[in-house]
């Protein structure tokens, strides 16, 4: 790919947004890879996890705005078929039922907060920091940030997010639950990866159904809820993943999960 490197091991998908020279703006080219790169993911049976992180000591500096290109300036395009290539990569990394891990260093703003946010778990840099910057260039959220930012902190201090487009150091970040880790940068690496290692480890059918069980309870009536608590767990003890589960507790061992 030209924008993204892609490299897998052990079950764990690592997808790197690889534009340093520009903070990792989201080009046009950059778009359609990840559209690509999240759908293949999801139809791939080997692949358990997915980390999505940035080159060069960024995450994402959001959409390039100068890209020709863009979702922002192709003008052969009208405006919200451009704009809605943005929403169909946040739609992809929503619908991806794999646990999916943001690794963040350095910027991760505007769209590129979304991407960020849109993963199940954000691990982050000492050094990073956050903005919905969104209102200082003139524009409203995208990329799915008016889904996602009400629903991890509230609609009041989404409001003041999104409307001021401060700069968040990542302590502040953490503190108000956009970032589930925070760690020096000299053990980024090794954090993220021990989680994703242990993702993959992990019954994938039922990790599946766990994420899809949260995402749709925010919608849902407990009535629902549990309702669909049951069905996934009928699913679950129909599976040889959890007969090995049952095995290796009793046998005092590590279970080996096969997604079956």
């Amino acid at each position: 790919m030209e924008t993204l490197i892609v490299e897998r091991r052990e079950g764990v998908v690592t997808v790197t947004m690889n534009r340093p020279e520009r903070k990792n703006a989201a080009n046009g080219v950059m778009l359609g890879e990840l559209l690509e790169a999240f759908e293949e993911i999801e139809r791939n049976s080997e692949d358990r996890v997915l980390v999505l992180t940035g080159a060069g000591g960024a995450f994402c500096s959001g959409a390039d705005l100068g890209d020709p290109n863009g979702p922002t300036s192709d003008a052969s395009q009208p405006g919200l078929v451009r704009m809605r290539r943005l929403g169909d990569v946040a739609l992809a990394l929503h619908r991806l039922t794999k646990p999916a891990i943001a690794k963040v260093d350095g910027f991760a703003v505007g769209a590129g907060l979304s991407l960020a946010l849109g993963c199940d778990l954000v691990v982050a840099s000492d050094r990073a920091r956050l903005s919905m910057i969104f209102s200082r260039r003139g524009l409203s959220l995208d990329n799915g940030a008016s889904w996602l930012l009400p629903r991890l902190v509230g609609m009041a201090k989404a409001k003041e997010l999104a409307l001021f487009g401060d700069m968040l150091d990542v302590r502040q970040a953490a503190e108000l639950g956009l970032v589930n880790r925070v760690v020096p940068l000299a053990e980024l690496d090794a954090f993220v990866d021990d989680w994703a290692a242990r993702l993959a480890a992990g019954p994938p059918i039922a990790l599946s159904m766990t994420k899809t069980l949260l995402h749709n309870s925010l919608s849902a009536s407990m009535e629902e809820a549990v309702e669909d608590e049951a069905r996934c767990q009928a699913v679950n003890f129909a599976t040889a993943d959890t007969a090995e589960a049952m095995a290796a507790f009793t046998q005092k061992r590590e279970p080996k999960f096969v997604g079956r």
